[in-house]
This record gives C-alpha cells, sequence and structure tokens, in this order.
C-alpha cells in the first residue's frame, strides 16, 4: 500500500506532459487539423527548454521557467512548418507530421553538437524541485491549462467557432468564419503545448536532453486525445490511464512478487500494450470530428 502511495508524485510527473500535449493535440484536430506531430515538437521544445536552462543555469535566475517558456515558443515556430504545408498547401497532414518527427530528431542532435560538441545536452546541475507531497509544479501546470481549455472551448466563442471549422467548415465560413486563421491558431497553439510539455518532462524526469527523452510520450498523448473522445475529461482520463501504465512500469522493480514472476522487459511494454489494447476495444463509435483530416478549400477559389 506504501508503495502504491508513493507512486502518486511519479504518476502525476509522468502524466502532466502527456495531458499537456494532448490538450494541444485535442484543440488542432477539433479545429480539422490532425498533428501527429506531437512526438517531434515535445522534443523540440525539451530540447530548447534543456539548452536554455544549461546556458543560464549559473547566471539567470528562473533560468528553469524561462526555458520552459522557451521550449514552448520553439515548439510554436515549428508547429508554423505543419499548418503552413497543411492548411495553405493542403499538403497530406500525416505525412506534414511525420516530416516534422523526422525533422526533431536530426535537428536537435545537430544544435547538441553545435552547443554543447555531443549528440545531447549538457547536464544540468538542478531541475524543477518538487513541491508540497513531493509533486511537482507540472502538475499544476497540466490542471490549469486543461481548465483553460475546457473554458476556451466551451464557454467562449471562439471554442464555438473552432468546434465548426472541425465539424463543417464549408458551414462555418459562410457565416463568416475564418477557417484557415481558426486552423492556424489551432495548430500554433498544439505546437506551444507540446513544446511546454516538452520542457516540463525534460525538467522533471531527466537531466538533460537525450535523443530517447521523450520516448514515445508524444504518440501516447495522440493516443488520448482518440480515447478520450477529444473532449477535455476524457484527455484527463486517458491520460491517467497511459501515465499510471508508465509509473507502474517503473516502480514494478519495487514489487518483489511482480518483479520475480515476470521479466522486467514485459512490464517496460506493458504502457504500449495498454494504449494499443485501450485504442482497439474502444474504437467502436467514431468520435473523431468529421472534418479532421480532410484539407479546406475555399468555394470558388
Amino acid at each position: 500500500m506504501d508503495t502504491l502511495f508513493g507512486m502518486i508524485p511519479s504518476v502525476l510527473m509522468i502524466v502532466s506532459p502527456i495531458l499537456i500535449t494532448a490538450a494541444g493535440g485535442m484543440i488542432c484536430e477539433r479545429s480539422g487539423v490532425v498533428n501527429i506531430a506531437l512526438e517531434g515538437l515535445m522534443g523540440i521544445g525539451a530540447f530548447a527548454a534543456a539548452s536554455a536552462h544549461v546556458i543560464m543555469e549559473t547566471t539567470v535566475p528562473g533560468s528553469i521557467w524561462i526555458g520552459l517558456l522557451i521550449g514552448a515558443l520553439c515548439g510554436t515556430v515549428f508547429s508554423l512548418i505543419h499548418a503552413f504545408a497543411s492548411i495553405s498547401l493542403n499538403a497530406d497532414q500525416t505525412v506534414s507530421g511525420t516530416g516534422i518527427n523526422l525533422l526533431s530528431s536530426g535537428i536537435t542532435i545537430f544544435g547538441a553538437q553545435i552547443l554543447f560538441s555531443m549528440d545531447r545536452t549538457a547536464p544540468f546541475q538542478r531541475g524543477m524541485a518538487p513541491g508540497l507531497f513531493g509533486i511537482y509544479p507540472t502538475a499544476l501546470i497540466a490542471l490549469v491549462v486543461i481548465l483553460a481549455v475546457w473554458v476556451i472551448m466551451y464557454k467562449l466563442p471562439f471554442g464555438l467557432r473552432l468546434r465548426a471549422c472541425g465539424e463543417n467548415p464549408g458551414a462555418a465560413a459562410s457565416v463568416g468564419i475564418k477557417v484557415k486563421r481558426i486552423r492556424y491558431i489551432a495548430v500554433l497553439a498544439s505546437g506551444f503545448l507540446a513544446g511546454l510539455a516538452g520542457g516540463c518532462l525534460v525538467f522533471t524526469q531527466t537531466i538533460q536532453y537525450t535523443s530517447n527523452t521523450i520516448n514515445g510520450a508524444g504518440y501516447i498523448a495522440l493516443a488520448a486525445v482518440s480515447f478520450g473522445r477529444w473532449r477535455p475529461i476524457g484527455i484527463t482520463g486517458s491520460s491517467l490511464l497511459f501515465g499510471s501504465a508508465v509509473a507502474f512500469s517503473i516502480y514494478v522493480v519495487n514489487i518483489p512478487f511482480l518483479r520475480n514472476l515476470l521479466p522486467s522487459e514485459f512490464f517496460s511494454l506493458l504502457p504500449y500494450v495498454i494504449t494499443l489494447l485501450a485504442l482497439v476495444v474502444f474504437s467502436g463509435k467514431n468520435y473523431a470530428p468529421l472534418a479532421s483530416g480532410k484539407p479546406y478549400e475555399k468555394s470558388g477559389s
């Protein structure tokens, strides 16, 4: 029982970046643009945040928070590539997202070589310090993000317009909604949140950025959007489920019975197996926005 209670801070630490990224992915898809580049955007954000923190750590107070902002902004800038390709050029959104994921892998290693003369960032002396009950501030960031997204999506006129663009962009345009502008904002918002999440991850779970830092968290967040049925409460629950599975795979070494019963590799696979099973079991009905993944072309253009 003590082990289970001891897992709570770790669960929240792991869940927070997944939930923040999933919130961005949900915004993007509700506008009609599929963003499978979340993994790459998290990597860009994590690299930028870690690099900024390493450079400023000994000279600038609050370098962690500055690093988080820089990571979020870098995620926004790189998401502009996806926005331009998929919205302005009507390119295949899956291909565009895949390209950013591949670009992220290369450009972060290249940047690390330029800045630190190795294929990773230099280790930082301190990461984000846990707060009350050992819970990291990233959990509060995730809570604020998901509440803000809920308010924007369901309590503000902008949220109604965004959802209209994802369901029927032609009808939305007929009443004066700038569909492409809304979609641009949604894609950039998803990049901002994915970059922020990457920074949250690197400052709580590692001491430096490497090519394995994100380790599929962006893809898990993408699955959380689908499993959560594109709703804030749904993606919160699915992020908790998947994050708990990741935390359990780490903590299982502290449970002698399970550790001796099965090899450790089995538990390392568990989060991804649960993700796949959840998607298979609950994929009977499609809750996705009707226009998700479909390019929008203005009538008469």
